[in-house]
């Protein structure tokens, strides 16, 4: 289970979906893989005949042919030791192993080959034999030592989705989960709230505060409790017990009504919630952090306030955040096209709002085998529970994007916006983080494939800022934020001298160096170097014009989309 647990938390949603597959660029890979086909049909007839040998190899029982020692869904003995279902795993291997053959073999161009390669391997991956229970020997003993309980079991866990899951196979069992009680439980309240936003302020757990707070953006498509999970690995509880004044925004989950905010509105919120820390907190500074889609919002409100000579912003850290994408950054990436844009543009102008539910749901099928296969096998045909993680908690707990925002997101990937250095309008202005001079710190995951570290790195190149500081933290996506002290297998790279940041993350990796533990005490000394003196701590939240509200984590995380 713990396997499971890490999977699918490395498989967290961010913005992969917003694109999505389009049934256009989907006959389009078909279309050239005929082609390609018809052009040459002797490199047909020759990898047939190559599958044909093998198939023969098979039934004589003298194939070669092996899982992989790390694929979960063969580990069973009987794909070792059973003679028909170590046929059976090679008939599927075999196929597989054509189907890249022949790829490899096509005159594609790399965009072409990628996109052939993405949409086989999800075609591969559905017709698995363990994803069925004729081929899935652990549950057929399963069934059999349960006395067809599993089944049964299993019944009961695809009934359930169809009715209360909304037809999409479950990732975790939220039953254990309580908002307030056990997840998102910090001490605060909400300070101020309007039609977008409510601001969280953390109650102090010191007797002194640095003076300088620190606000967190979090992404609009996931609730802002991601900082604050469980105690043992919430940022908000670090923070705080480190003598930040720690404040969050939370986001409202817009209606269908609410699906003309744009970029420039969420800009505009992030920028009166700085102007309200900095009044309840008595600072002339705020340090800002944010994540994923939320440090694309962080960026450009940094480009607004250095545009209108606004200086309240004191350091900013960006975690896990592209500013400067590529196409080929992630293996999704291929399937980005022309076409595909166009049509997500016309979705965002119509849609209103794009349901949380459609985000998760598309975002899934861009990794069958992760996030839906696994959790078939578990849960159906082992008749297992999904389990019951905080972060997978959060990931199902998803937001509504509002349109016109989804429609901001396209053109900054579109226009490439941050890179530009004032080419782009947005947001009232034209868009240059060059000159942003605030100090920055931006965090990469060695493993992360939403947000790959070396595009991460990319935005290290982008701000005018003479203090920035790059660091690696070993995991993958929200798992290399969610990386508290105490665990023993935890490590980063930092370069290893001080100084300007190289320009390429192939030269800052030569010049790095591993450290054990966790980057939360790294990123918390250079926090608080940037956050003044310390000062007493506030006897209450709020103040007298931004009174204490609601208890902590408000009322906008418990909308569900």
């Amino acid at each position: 289970m713990p396997e499971l647990e890490d999977e699918a938390a490395q498989s967290t949603s961010a913005l992969g979906p917003l694109i999505g597959l389009t049934r256009e660029d989907i006959l389009g890979a078909v279309a050239v893989l005929l082609r390609e086909t018809a052009a040459d049909p002797a490199r047909l007839m020759r990898h047939s005949q190559a599958m044909g040998s093998e198939m023969v190899k098979i039934m004589t029982g003298s194939s070669e042919l092996k899982p992989h020692p790390k694929d979960r869904r063969f580990m069973d003995p009987a794909w070792q030791y059973n003679p028909f279902m170590r046929a059976g795993a090679q008939y599927y291997l075999a196929v597989q192993k054509g189907m890249a053959d022949w790829l490899d073999d096509l005159e594609l161009d790399d965009l072409e080959r990628d996109r052939a390669r993405f949409i086989s391997n999800i075609i591969i991956d559905s017709i698995a034999p363990t994803n069925t229970l004729a081929g899935n020997p652990t549950a057929q003993k399963r069934a059999i030592d349960s006395g067809g309980l599993s089944l049964i079991k299993g019944l009961k866990n695809a009934y359930r989705d169809i009715t209360e899951n909304k037809g999409m196979v479950s990732q975790v069992d939220k039953r254990p989960f309580e908002l307030g009680e056990n997840i998102a439980a910090s001490p605060g309240a909400v300070v101020h709230r309007t039609e977008m936003f409510e601001l969280v302020q953390y109650t102090p757990s010191t007797e002194e505060v640095y003076a300088v707070p620190a606000l967190t953006i979090p992404p609009q498509i996931n609730k802002m409790y991601i900082n604050d999970l469980s105690p043992e690995k919430s940022v908000v509880k670090y923070l705080v017990d480190n003598g930040m004044q720690t404040f969050v925004i939370s986001w409202k989950n817009p209606t269908r009504e609410q699906g003309s905010w744009n970029m420039a509105d969420y800009v505009r919120s992030c920028r009166e919630a700085m102007e309200v820390t900095a009044k309840i907190s008595g600072s002339d500074k705020v340090n800002v952090s944010a994540g994923c889609s939320g440090g694309q919002t962080a960026a450009m409100l940094a480009s607004k306030m250095a545009a209108d000579g606004d200086d309240l912003l004191g350091s900013l850290t960006l975690m896990v955040c592209v500013l400067h994408p590529k196409q080929n950054d992630i293996e999704a990436g291929s399937l980005i096209s022309e076409n595909g844009l166009t049509l997500a543009h016309r979705r965002a102008d119509k849609a209103g709002v794009i349901k949380g539910d459609d985000l998760a749901r598309g975002f899934a099928w861009l990794r069958p085998n992760d996030l839906i296969w696994n959790y078939v096998v578990n849960n159906y045909l082992l008749g297992e529970d999904p389990p019951a993680f905080d972060v997978l908690y959060w990931n199902a707990d998803a937001t509504n994007l509002s349109g016109s925002l989804m429609g901001d997101f396209l053109t900054i990937y579109e226009s490439l916006a941050f890179t530009k250095k004032g080419d782009v309008d947005m947001v009232d202005h034209k868009v240059d983080l060059s000159k942003v001079d605030a100090d920055l710190f931006i965090l990469g995951g060695v493993t992360d494939h939403i947000t790959p570290w070396r595009a991460t790195y990319r935005s290290t190149q982008l701000f005018g800022s003479k203090d920035v500081t790059y660091v690696l933290s070993q995991s993958g996506h929200m798992q290399a934020i969610l990386n508290p002290p105490g665990n023993p297998k935890a490590k980063y790279f930092v370069q290893k001298k001080k100084g300007k940041l190289p320009a390429t993350a192939e030269q800052w990796l030569e010049g790095t160096e591993e450290v054990a533990g966790s980057w939360w005490p790294f990123w918390m000394q250079w926090l608080q170097k940037r956050s003044g003196k310390k000062v007493a701590a506030p006897k209450g939240l709020g103040s007298k014009d931004f009174p204490e509200r609601e208890s902590a984590p408000g009322l906008y995380v418990r909308e569900a989309c």
